[in-house]
């Protein structure tokens, strides 16, 4: 029978996810009511039953993994350029948070001063996990969206390890008749915690540098690492394990010459997994007993969490800023909890009652009622509140192209020239680099991934076009944007049809495989280029018609139609239109016709002003 619990585990976490995906909500929302539907509503689960002594055991582990994953995105060269507003609210304003929270749990819910210092600690987190979605639908202005997103990236490493030190310090106060020995105790669990993820961080910088761990080996042995790290650490210290490794995922992650780019990938999966899973079985812990505990004050502590906590945090952070006071306003707003509050949480909760501590049973339901209240109140409210305040941003008007390479690159700067705004994303540093070099914008890495939802501008894309000669890519792309921006919104090349027998290709993709038209593909374009083809935009007009045009430039290869003026002083976008097969309605009059001419064309008869225009040079 547990098999088939775990399974069934397995397969709830799966169509939580998928119900997130199709509602474009945080998936957290959904695996904590597949928990609560499971467990206190049904009694299907009851997962004491099923891991009975493993629980603790899987839970921390399972948290261990995910704080390690959220430490190797710290980088401390990017926290120089994150601004004031930002350091702030992961300092000053995460101390202010906890204070306030902490003093309401003790004062009005009249919790056990070390519950209450433990809830206030850990309830500081936000989290990108569910401030990515948020802010992809919310799409407000510039300074709300960097400051929110950071916020999420850096407070989650720091948030944690700032809960890991106040529980680790109420815990030790009164172990001791002295003073003195609870101050020993503390730099006794720091020093343990630190040692240990600095030694694991500093061996497995060694043996990928060294090369004494094969490539294939990398992700099993670094997450083998993890695990005996933190089980050590909690050996020689208790409860110093999830310090030890958050500290060794920041040492991995401030490696600038270590390549664990696979590694973050692989425990971004592994995260999900777990995730899903731990999730699911908290959720399913709580009794309607505990649920019903909490009583009409619980409101009152809400309200304070969401009306004085955060706005007076913000009031903090952004102090002496030139910030305008409708975004402070809206940063008052949005703050809501997720993946790292509940997860710590829950492994303090079950060491403080193992340990005796009163109230501790309360800690799990007081932050799963945090989650669920934020999640929904603020992802409902987001959009009306942004409009009210005139903070949202106007229609997304950027293109993403998928590849960086020479084609993309031409293409790109094409575009650029005509006052399109693009940003490239590839996997490969050469072909980024030398896309910054033409001064294009470019994302490294693949778009689709977690990371990418976290540094790429997603609120402003548009559409996407999917340029790479590796058809993998273009096949992910196209699949992932096509649910986040809408199945008209995403172009991929086409592919021969002998390669597409070879990969089995799904229909869908090859559905959206109709960019440029039937001559268009990455092959000829590459060659065009190669032989010293350029990219020109020619306007259509009375005196030269759309057909005249094919006519003068019959080898020329149509990319995209323009319509708008690129030098107008007003902030009306330019409307862009790929050529694609099944394009039925041809350039129009006043619209700009934007192609790939083959080195021969350097020279075209303008008929419009009667001059000859020689097209700009795209560099490669």
């Amino acid at each position: 029978m547990s098999a088939i619990y775990i399974a069934g585990i397995a397969l709830c976490s799966v169509l939580a996810q998928w119900v997130a995906w199709g509602f474009r909500v945080p998936a957290i929302l959904f695996l904590l009511l597949t928990g609560l539907l499971l467990g206190p509503a049904t009694g299907l689960l009851d997962p004491d039953a099923l891991l009975g002594d493993l629980l603790f055991p899987v839970v921390s582990l399972s948290v261990a993994v995910i704080l390690f994953e959220g430490s190797l995105t710290l980088h401390f060269r990017e926290l120089k350029g994150i601004g004031k507003v930002v350091r702030n609210l992961c300092s000053i304003g995460m101390i202010a948070t906890c204070i306030v929270i902490s003093l309401s749990a003790y004062w009005i819910l009249e919790l056990n001063w070390r519950v209450a210092a433990v809830l206030g600690a850990v309830l500081v987190v936000t989290g990108p996990t569910v401030i990515a979605p948020l802010l992809n639908s919310m799409r407000p202005t510039q300074d709300i969206d960097r400051i929110l997103r950071w916020e999420g990236i850096v407070i989650d490493p720091i948030g944690a390890l700032f809960a890991v030190l106040v529980f680790e310090a109420v815990m030790l106060v009164g172990q001791g008749e002295v003073f003195l020995h609870t101050v020993v105790a503390l730099f006794k669990t720091l020093g343990v915690g630190l040692s240990i993820g600095v030694f694991a961080g500093w061996l497995t910088t060694q043996l990928i540098r060294r090369e004494w761990l094969p490539f294939e080996l990398h992700k099993f042995g670094i997450l083998a690492l993890v695990l005996i790290s933190f089980s050590i650490s909690n050996y020689l210290s208790h409860e110093s394990g999830l310090l030890a490794v958050t500290v060794f995922g920041i040492w991995l992650a401030n490696q600038d010459d270590l390549e664990i780019d696979s590694v973050l990938e692989f425990k971004e999966d592994l995260s999900m997994i777990l995730i899903s899973t731990l999730f699911i079985l908290l959720a399913a812990r709580l009794e309607l007993s505990d649920l019903m505990m909490l009583d009409s004050d619980v409101f009152i502590f809400l309200a304070i969490v969401l009306f004085i906590a955060r706005p007076l945090c913000i009031a903090i952070s952004t102090y002496g800023t030139d910030l305008p006071v409708k975004s402070r306003l809206v940063l008052a707003w949005i703050a809501p909890r997720g993946i790292v509050a509940a997860a710590v949480g829950s492994v303090f909760a079950l060491s403080m009652m193992e340990a005796g501590v009163a109230d501790a049973e309360k800690i799990v339901p007081l932050i799963f009622t945090v989650i669920i209240i934020t999640v929904v109140l603020q992802s409902l409210t987001a959009i009306p509140v942004a409009k009210l305040l005139g903070v949202r941003q106007p229609s997304p008007n950027t293109i993403l192209i998928i590849g960086a390479n020479h084609v993309a690159r031409a293409i790109a700067c094409g575009l650029k020239e005509q006052n399109i705004p693009v940003h490239l994303s590839d996997p490969a540093w050469e072909n980024c680099r030398m896309a910054r070099m033409d001064g294009l914008a470019c994302y490294y890495g693949n778009p689709q991934s977690e990371h990418a939802e976290r540094y790429l501008p997603l609120t402003t894309i548009r559409s996407v076009i999917a340029l790479s000669p590796n058809r993998h890519h273009n096949a992910l792309g196209v699949q992932y944007f096509s649910h986040l921006l809408n199945e008209k919104n995403v172009f991929s090349l086409r592919s021969s049809n002998t390669h597409a027998k070879a990969n089995k290709d799904s229909a869908t993709f090859l559905s959206r495989q109709i960019l440029f038209g039937d001559s268009g593909s990455y092959a000829r374009l590459s060659s065009l280029i190669a032989k010293g083809g350029k990219v020109s935009a020619t306007r259509i007009s009375e005196e030269f018609s759309w057909e005249q045009y094919l006519e003068m430039n019959s080898e020329a290869i149509p990319l995209f139609i323009l319509n708008g003026d690129k030098d107008s002083d007003d902030d009306t976008p330019i409307k862009l239109r790929p050529f694609t097969i099944n394009m039925d309605k041809p350039p129009q009059e006043g619209e700009r016709v934007v192609a790939m001419l083959p080195p021969k064309m350097s020279v075209l008869k303008d008929p419009n002003n009667g001059k000859n225009k020689e097209p700009k040079e795209i560099r490669e």
